[in-house]
């Protein structure tokens, strides 16, 4: 299957955390005949949605398999601690692993940064998941350490963050399978990249307009031809000019011989 404007629907998949909005809105200004259904997933089950064929395309974090998917990287997101609001560690703009070196940092079991384990002193246990390990930090349990979009996505009132300088930091890419890059997935790679619908490696170009006018052929000479019927000369002013112009360069006056001597 190659894939075509005419496919019922365009499903993209998405991790928590990345937010999709701006694209779909110029998705359906561009194709507002193709509907684009957002499939939530888990950040690591993302690829295996994909690869099921449950979606056409995901925006996911990296890494991803490049033996079977094509990527394209997006962006990079900084890395951040989450804290009570009344933590110590909030006193400073931004902080490094040595800051929390004595504190307990919990390592959620679904984490997407690329690390064995986080810096400070480990829970007992891991969190199941990365709400579960928010919920700990607002109860005083221990600081978080993931990307800001994830803070942003899990933002409560009682709770803050501050940017993390030495810790990994995670990658967010457009992926879909090598073998299954469809006019659509083209369409969709077109809006992430930010080419224009008249790109020349666009699907989405518009059609000249039926009723645009051709140039017209220049004409030999490059001059105007003169109407049918009008006179041409400049002293073609009623039948006296005719006559003027039929009688070369003589006067049409007449006047009295003169006596010879």
């Amino acid at each position: 299957m190659t894939g075509s404007a005419a496919s019922s629907s365009f499903r993209l998949a998405y991790v928590p955390g990345v937010t999709p909005g701006k694209w779909v809105r110029i998705w359906q200004e561009r194709l507002p005949d193709v509907p684009l259904e957002l499939v939530a997933v888990p950040a690591a089950e993302a690829s295996d949605v994909v690869r099921a064929g449950d979606a056409d395309a995901a925006l996911v974090r990296l890494p991803v398999d490049r033996t079977v998917f094509s990527a394209i990287p997006l962006y990079t997101e900084t890395t951040v601690v989450v804290a009570p609001k009344d933590h110590v560690v909030t006193a400073a703009d931004e902080l490094s692993a040595e800051d929390l070196a004595d504190e307990i940092v919990l390592h959620p079991l679904d984490d997407v940064l690329d690390w064995e384990r986080p810096p400070g002193r480990p829970a007992f246990e891991r969190p199941a998941t990365t709400e579960d390990a928010v919920e700990l930090v607002a109860a005083g349990i221990g600081l978080l350490v993931v990307p800001q979009s994830v803070a942003r996505l899990h933002h409560r009132k009682d709770l803050t963050y501050r940017p993390l300088v030495d810790a990994p930091q995670s990658g967010v890419a457009l992926a879909w399978p090598e073998d299954a890059t469809t006019d659509l997935v083209e369409d969709f790679i077109g809006i992430v990249r930010g080419r224009t619908p008249n790109s020349t490696r666009g699907r989405t170009r518009p059609e000249p307009e039926a009723g645009a006018q051709r140039k017209r052929p220049e004409q030999k000479g490059g001059g105007r031809k003169p109407a049918q019927g009008k006179p041409t000369g400049k002293g073609s002013r009623g039948t006296s000019g005719g006559a003027r112009g039929a009688g070369g360069s003589q006067s049409s006056r007449r006047g009295k011989p003169r006596r010879r001597s």
